[in-house]
């Protein structure tokens, strides 16, 4: 449930920052609710679609080398979250100010209106495809009854757009750079988590090697079936007792993933030259 709330939270803060964005720069337009309302409309239709479709594809595969289609499906979403961070580290500034521009474009009749709807519906439609797949991918690494999953999932909706709302109304005290990085933190531990297990269905599937069978067994301290080890097993990828194929997915997926954010992160800040301001050539 927790790991379905932060996922959601995290994708719908992104989704309501660029149309609170959108919104507060096209201020005075006639219509731009409508507009923007038909776009949010059309990305969650298309998100809709996407989900449909993996429901699809999950049936067909049903039985058919299921350790392998489950170890696929959470390398994917383990791909999908880490490229997540990694763009948003470097990119996240560049997003809100292309909103931004868009929504003022429209406002000086630059561009038109159904641009608003564009800029929407596509980052709607991003944000949803990407919980699509996290979603599915928490649901093939285990610890999640559906019932919990809609219920974080909900809880997540709510809280993100609420966050938005107040992003939207100038209300917000907590600063956003503090907030995605907290969420970015627990997101690479849900990666970690999910290609552990996905290292543990291609050992199930004879296609790895174990590299040595329960490394170590801290069952006697924490049980995975508790309420605690289920929580901690899906947020960070906890297991009472790991083969080591599993701890070598685990800490490469956090190197790899956790090296590219702090790069890209420090790569996309001005250099100090360029925030300094230009000097008179008459001084």
């Amino acid at each position: 449930m927790i790991a379905t709330l932060i996922v959601v939270f995290r994708e719908v803060i992104e989704a309501a920052l660029v149309v609170g964005i959108v919104l507060a720069a096209s201020r005075g337009v006639p219509r731009r609710g409508l507009w923007v309302s038909a776009g949010v409309l059309g990305g969650i239709a298309g998100a809709a679609l996407v989900a449909a479709f993996a429901s699809a594809i999950a049936a067909a595969m049903e039985g058919i080398g299921q350790e392998l289609f489950n170890a696929g499906i959470l390398f994917a979403a383990v791909a999908m979250l880490g490229w997540h961070n990694i763009w948003m580290s470097r990119h996240g500034r560049e997003l809100s100010a292309e909103a931004n521009r868009i929504g003022t474009d429209v406002l000086e009749g630059a561009r038109p209106l159904y641009a608003l709807a564009v800029v929407c519906g596509v980052a709607v439609l991003r944000e949803g495809s990407e919980v699509v797949l996290f979603l599915y991918g928490i649901a093939v690494a285990g610890g999640n009854t559906s019932t919990s999953m809609v219920g974080g999932g909900a809880l997540g909706l709510i809280a993100g757009i609420a966050l938005g709302t107040a992003l939207y109304r100038g209300l917000l005290v907590i600063p956003l750079r503090a907030l995605f990085a907290v969420t970015s933190g627990l997101i690479l531990l849900l990666a970690a988590g999910m290609a552990s297990q996905g290292a543990a269905f291609l050992m199930q599937a004879d296609v790895l090697p174990a590299l040595g069978n329960n490394v170590w067994d801290t069952s006697f301290l924490l049980t995975e079936r508790s309420v605690l080890g289920q929580v901690l097993h899906v947020l960070t990828g906890y297991t009472a007792k790991p083969a080591g194929i599993q701890l070598v997915f685990y800490l490469v997926t956090i190197t790899v993933i956790g090296t590219l954010m702090y790069l890209f992160r420090h790569d996309a800040r001005p250099s100090r030259a360029s925030r300094l301001p230009a000097r008179d050539p008459a001084t």
